[in-house]
């Protein structure tokens, strides 16, 4: 069993490419970058290490202000 560190970039089998965001001796938490986020047993996963880059993700808008509240009577 090979713990990977986070921010790691690794390649699964049926996910692709991704990004180490958890790791400990139970579960790795990868990012992938066409699949979004999953969680792995870390004893049974097999992954590789790889050296391509992550690709830039979109930038979040801010979060909209919530209205105000009207008194109640």
């Amino acid at each position: 069993m090979k713990l990977f560190s986070v921010g790691a970039r690794v390649a699964q089998i049926t996910y692709g490419l991704g990004t180490i965001t958890l790791a400990n001796e139970y579960h790795t938490i990868i990012n992938f970058d066409e699949h979004g986020s999953r969680t792995f047993a870390t004893r049974i996963v097999q992954l590789q290490p790889s050296n391509t880059l992550a690709p830039e993700r979109p930038k979040r808008a801010p979060r909209k202000k919530a209205a105000p509240r009207l008194p109640t009577a």
